[in-house]
């Protein structure tokens, strides 16, 4: 019985022609090899299964070759090409790092590298997985890879660039490999099924493709075992329940039920999907992609990014086109929530069904919204004002009268209101009143339930606007302004406030009649005084009939109000104040002629 190899082996390339979806790479190997310009040392990095390893093995053999092709191909018929394919070449040496990345594995590398070859012209070295190695054993091999033999050649690969030391990558030459496109990978997987002599299906190649995300040797992995699974007949049915990828015609009717709000229709249908046994979080991938696709697809500049069947691509246009671009952005957010929620979801089958129920009501949700917008915008009215004439000033108040008491800023309910008629004469002074003017219109009243929030606020200032009384102001003299601090002393007092005290110690200056200064005797005082200044303007201002009425709090040290410090005595004094009370002690000590250690 004859030995199965698996396909990504037994088809492995054997020479640059045939390496699929890397172009760029071969084209510059070769040319390096004709012109004889290879350098000492590369770097293969990419994705995993894109042919960086073989890519390395190709390069050994060609630049061994003893009879190379005119555009640099190896000719696989001369005793070295014979002697690498049969795997027993002595001048190409493969190391693993992954399992091989101590520092005495780079130490026997580096020992092999003194030894010229017997036969050919180079000796390769290829180190894969090389982002393994310690960096004890990056640094060990940094000196032979900067300046090697000129006969030996280092070829390193890696799937994780970011871990290689700098000092590694800039003695190296990288090449950076890419994914592997679907087109390509369909059109390998055909050429190896001729050969297999296997019937596969179009869209069955290009959904293994797809799974594959950029991979040759998964693709040819997963050709593998569903050849095996359906004896060598691949249709796009029997690929789809072997890789367990549900059919994108269940989220095509999926999605005819949102548009049409068909949720019994919707709940069936993930019944159904559900009793094929695909989980929740995969329902919600795959919709998820799906709107993807038919937000790409409304757009033809973009519409190459979707990776679907080809049978589909026409169905996945003629929807994309009946749905609103904002609709499926919607419907993407929802999607996306859902799926983060899943995994803490304890129920997991009732939180996908809730995101069904979001989604076949979205479309609904978006009209009310925007209906509502349209009707808030619609609302909006400008407000009219008019400037009259200022008002004639009363007759000024005298300043030895006392001050007036103070008037409440809101009126008693039912009061009546005194109407001014408007006032022709130039005035010769005093406060400028602005009115709204109220326009009267014909409009017919609107229920009082149900007054939008500037309609209310309208009223309210209409309101407002009448209640209000035409008062003069008054200004600002010492003998009011006390009063008026006074009174709000009690006021403090009344309501239990500490501030009270440092209100009777303050003093009160007066710089115009719109304007006095509050002088406090530290900083502590004029917390307190600062604390209460909303209060304190909003009572001056009525009180004064002035809202442009300002004051400002500054510190003066004084000193009745400083704080004394009694310092203790010194020796020296102590001893002076004991001999002024009692002389005896300076005559003995004048007698003894003693000395005072102070």
């Amino acid at each position: 019985m004859e030995q199965f190899i698996v396909s990504a082996r037994k088809y492995r390339p054997q020479n640059f022609s045939t390496v699929v979806g890397q172009a760029h790479i071969t084209t510059t190997l070769k040319n390096a090899i004709k012109n004889q310009q290879l350098a000492h040392a590369f770097l293969f990095c990419g994705p995993r299964g894109v042919g960086k390893t073989t890519c390395a093995r190709i390069l050994s053999k060609t630049i061994n070759c003893e009879a190379p092709n005119p555009d640099g191909e190896a000719c696989n018929t001369c005793h070295s090409c014979v002697s690498f394919n049969e795997g027993s070449s002595l001048n190409i040496h493969e190391l693993d790092a992954a399992s091989n990345n101590s520092v005495d594995d780079i130490r026997a590398l580096v020992e092999q590298v003194r030894f010229a070859p017997q036969a050919g012209k180079k000796k390769v070295y290829i180190v894969d997985e090389v982002h393994m190695l310690s960096t004890s054993a990056f640094n060990a091999f940094l000196k032979t890879l900067e300046e090697p033999p000129p006969y030996a050649i280092f070829i390193l690969a890696t799937t994780e660039k970011h871990k290689i030391l700098p000092t590694i990558l800039s003695r190296c030459q990288i090449f950076d490999f890419k994914r592997i496109t679907t087109q390509d990978t369909v059109e390998h997987l055909e050429e190896i099924c001729e050969k297999e002599t296997i019937q596969a299906e179009l869209p069955a190649l290009q959904v293994i493709a797809q799974k594959s995300e950029g991979c040759m040797r998964d693709a040819l992995s997963i050709l593998d075992k569903i050849v095996s699974f359906t004896n060598g007949e691949l249709t796009y049915k029997n690929t789809l329940e072997h890789l367990n990828i549900l059919d994108a015609a269940y989220y095509f009717k999926l999605m005819q039920c949102m548009l049409n709000q068909d949720l019994s229709g919707a709940l069936l249908l993930f019944e159904d999907i559900n009793r094929k046994g695909f989980e929740g979080d995969l329902v919600l991938n795959g919709f998820a992609e799906f709107i993807r696709n038919l937000l790409l697809s409304k757009d033809p500049k973009v519409a190459i990014l979707v990776e679907v069947v080809e049978s589909f691509r026409q169905q996945y246009q003629e929807m994309a086109a009946g749905c609103c671009t904002g609709y499926l952005v919607s419907t993407l957010n929802v999607l996306a929530e859902a799926e983060i929620n899943y995994k803490s979801a304890r129920n997991k089958r009732l939180h996908v069904e809730l995101a069904l129920i979001k989604l076949c009501y979205l479309q609904q949700a978006i009209e009310l919204t925007a209906d509502s917008d349209k009707k808030k915008r619609t609302d909006l009215k400008p407000l009219n004002f008019r400037i009259v004439q200022p008002v004639k000033a009363p007759t000024p108040v005298s300043v030895t009268s006392p001050l007036p008491p103070a008037v409440s800023p809101i009126p008693e309910k039912n009061a009546a209101i005194p109407v001014h008629p408007k006032q022709t004469d130039k005035p010769t002074g005093g406060a400028k009143l602005i009115i709204e003017e109220k326009l009267i219109t014909e409009k017919k009243a609107a229920p009082i339930g149900k007054l939008g929030s500037l309609q209310k606020l309208r009223q309210q200032v209409s309101s407002a606007a009448q209640t209000e009384q035409v008062r003069s102001s008054i200004h600002i003299t010492p003998e009011l302004l006390q009063t008026a601090w006074a009174e709000f002393i009690e006021i403090l007092k009344n309501n239990r406030n500490p501030a009270a005290q440092s209100f009777e110690m303050a003093e009160l200056r007066v710089v115009s009649h719109e304007q006095f200064t509050v002088v406090t005797p530290n900083n502590l005082q004029q917390k307190f005084v600062d604390g209460e200044r909303i209060a304190l303007t909003e009572y001056l201002q009525n009180r004064f009939h002035n809202r442009r009425l300002s004051y400002q709090v500054v510190v003066e040290q004084r000193d009745d109000l400083a704080i004394k410090i009694e310092a203790p005595l010194n020796s020296k004094e102590r001893f002076q104040q004991l001999a002024e009370q009692f002389p005896l002690v300076k005559e003995l000590k004048d007698r003894l002629k003693l000395e005072l250690d102070y």
